[in-house]
């Protein structure tokens, strides 16, 4: 896996031969894209809303930083800003809270956003759709100022007036024209000196917006999307998903699509896993629309009644809703108007149907757990909706027990497709460009689901070009495929490599999505068999595991003892007795035999007995070191002390080999045995092989 070669023929030229007369097995619906609400994707990205935190319900529970005024603070000229977050008569219950401003003095005061990133982006000359909901609690007339400031308070030339009235919440629209375009705005909305009134959803959209539509999408990332032609569009996540609590009206629940309907104002905020605040103002109508503007299929995904994550289980007699929700989401993208919601989607303003053809249950699943229940969500669905592909999982890794586990329940279950993800180095990627070849024609076939090489570089992006191909020539046993993630705002980052970049005024894509447009604009019908004559063959180099070794807690204070090496080609056997490491130290492998080599050997196997003494994790060995960025390791007790990985590092960028079950138990000493032999690596507990892995 360390890199490729290519052996070239001496004497004649390449000559590739393609089979036009024996067209061979369909592509469909191979390429689309991904979309999950990870790195402000929605919210201050392709959602077009310019005011962040406009209902004021930001939570500590979206992020320990965030408060009811986040992105909010006073704009005072002459008068002082007295300002109150209430809750006793919200305008609807979905948004409990609101505020009540009143201006003391002479002058005017009020409240100012400041956008997203570097603020509020207004282009010269356009328009932009301003609203809110707004009373007074006397009863009397009060003047509302808005305009758009830069930061420092200066007039950007964007500015009106409306008069509140009445003590009953009323909403106020009105249109504001940019005079100048600013880059780091603010809204700040004031009265005068001695007048006071309630506030709630404060929201500023550009007027163009793609395809110009009310509540829409930012046009400049909804059209990158849509020049890529993808066949399809899955949704919403990701973890996104999944990790929540099992309650659809709890503040931090799972993603909930029913939640995501309706007017925009009337939606309950929820928190996202991503450490931030979600409006789901872009909800399911709203993406099954952008869908059918862009000529992607719908691929939703729904949480499956289980959070991984923290370990939420809904009972198996308690299924119900979870299988309602599936059958109901169906019913509303293809239902006809005569059914309850296929009649709510006309109600939005969309009689005809939006041709759902399949739906995801799960995401990066593992443990029997969630297959007991994505079987009775499956059986529902397929006994309702025949017509539907219903795609499994295969957890959050390319190989080991709970990717054939994901397996298993998509052929014992008769899954259309299996979601596969893996995020690797670019090296992985060639190294495994053969992966699918042997995969079954028939039965499942993967989705791919999340895939990326760790970098947004030329070199990235040809290396995905590549194994690209290999999706294609494998089009027997590959679905579908989509690049993640897909969008990510320069100012919150939380993944990294994403495919687009954007800040508050533009966007670009990066040289990866350039080649997944590429293979989108230009896909095939059916694969054409090749053949090459004088070519050269790309072969792979050995993988290499020679190097130091070290021992360490994973975040544990942990004791190592009977530390051995053996070399298995000639039997030489380096002792290095016992070590104890504190939580985030280390004990390198350090021989004081005169002549010791074994830093240098090819094949060994590593023995020692292993106790964790303090801590909630496990222990880990590293082997193969080479420097920080190149190393493999064996880590026990990793993610939430529930899974034993292997893993390797090449030139600072990680490849999770493969993985299996393993908590470890305070006080228990572990007999461990690592081996290195031939490309095989494995792993022996107690006696027992664990897991193993033949890296190619």
């Amino acid at each position: 896996m360390n890199g490729q070669k290519i052996t070239a023929k001496e004497s004649g030229p390449c000559v590739l031969s393609i089979d036009t007369a024996h067209p061979r097995e369909p592509l469909g619906d191979l390429f689309g894209i991904f979309f999950e609400d990870i790195n402000h994707a929605a919210d201050g990205g392709l959602y077009a809303e310019l005011v962040q935190n406009r209902s004021f319900e930001f939570a500590p529970v979206d992020n320990p930083q965030y408060h009811p005024l986040y992105a909010w603070e006073k704009a005072e000229d002459g008068a002082g800003a007295c300002l109150e977050i209430e809750t006793e008569r919200p305008f609807h219950p979905n948004s409990p809270h609101y505020l009540s401003l009143r201006a003391e003095g002479s002058g005017r005061a009020g409240i100012r956003n400041l956008g997203f990133g570097d603020g509020i982006f207004l282009k010269e000359g356009e328009n932009y759709r301003f609203a809110c909901y707004a009373a007074v609690p006397t009863g009397e007339a009060c003047p509302l100022f808005l305009r758009v400031e830069e930061d420092g308070g200066a007039d950007c030339g964007a500015a009106a007036e409306l008069t509140v009235s009445g003590k009953e919440w009323k909403k106020y629209e009105l249109l504001l024209t940019a005079r100048r375009t600013v880059t780091a705005g603010r809204l700040a909305l004031t009265v005068p000196g001695g007048k006071g009134l309630l506030l709630d959803y404060v929201s500023l959209f550009p007027e163009k917006t793609f395809r110009g539509r009310k509540n829409g999408l930012r046009a400049d990332i909804a059209q990158l999307l849509a020049d890529m032609k993808p066949k399809f569009m899955r949704f919403p996540g990701g973890c996104l998903v999944h990790d929540g609590s099992l309650n659809p009206e709890d503040r931090d629940s799972m993603y909930r699509w029913k939640n995501t309907l309706g007017e925009p104002e009337n939606r309950p905020a929820r928190r996202s896993n991503w450490g931030y605040n979600q409006t789901l103002g872009l909800g399911y109508y709203e993406y099954f629309q952008f869908c059918e503007d862009i000529g992607a299929k719908p691929l939703p995904v729904l949480p499956g009644g289980y959070d991984p994550h923290h370990q939420r289980i809904t009972p198996l007699d308690e299924m119900g809703p979870w299988i309602r929700d599936a059958l109901d989401l169906i019913e509303f993208a293809n239902g006809g108007t005569d059914t309850e919601w296929g009649a709510y989607r006309a109600k939005l303003g969309h009689p005809a149907p939006f041709g759902l053809e399949y739906l995801g249950v799960g995401n990066e699943e593992v443990g029997d757990v969630f297959f007991e229940r994505y079987a009775l969500i499956h059986r529902a669905v397929r006994e309702k909706y025949p017509e539907i592909k219903l795609i499994n999982t295969a957890s959050p890794f390319a190989a080991g027990t709970e990717y054939e586990r994901g397996w298993k329940s998509a052929l014992e279950n008769g899954s259309d497709l299996i979601d596969e993800h893996y995020y690797m180095a670019p090296e992985w990627f060639l190294a495994n460009h053969h992966r699918y070849d042997d995969f079954p024609k028939n039965g499942p076939k993967v989705f791919l689901g999340e895939y990326a090489s760790w970098g947004n570089t030329w070199y990235n992006a040809l290396v995905e070009a590549s194994y690209m191909t290999a999706l294609e020539r494998n089009a027997a046993s590959v679905g579908l495929a989509c690049y993640a993630p897909m969008l990510a705002n320069a100012s919150y980052v939380n993944w990294r490599p994403d495919m687009i970049w954007f800040d508050n005024r533009r966007a670009y894509g990066t040289a990866n999505y350039y080649v997944q447009k590429l293979f989108m604009n230009h896909q095939g019908s059916r694969r054409l068999e090749i053949s090459a004559e004088n070519c050269g063959v790309v072969r792979s180099t050995a993988p290499e595991y020679r190097g130091r070794i070290r021992l360490e807690g994973y975040e544990t204070k942990s004791r190592f003892e009977d530390v051995s090496v053996r070399n298995l080609d000639t039997g030489e056997t380096r002792f290095f007795g016992s070590f104890l490491t504190e939580a985030g130290e280390h004990a390198w492998l350090e021989s004081t035999e005169e002549g010791a080599e074994h830093e240098s050997w090819e094949n060994y196997e590593i023995s020692l007995k292993a106790c964790e003494l303090e801590g909630w994790k496990g222990f880990q060995i590293l082997f193969g070191w080479r420097d920080e960025d190149n190393y493999l390791a064996a880590t026990f007790g990793g993610w939430q002390n529930l899974d034993l990985f292997l893993h390797r590092q090449i030139g600072g960028k990680g490849c999770d080999l493969t993985e299996g079950w393993f908590q470890a138990e305070p006080g228990r000493v572990y007999d461990l045995k690592l081996r290195v032999q031939d490309r095989r690596i494995s792993v022996t507990i107690d006696g027992n092989e664990y897991l193993s892995v033949t890296e190619r």
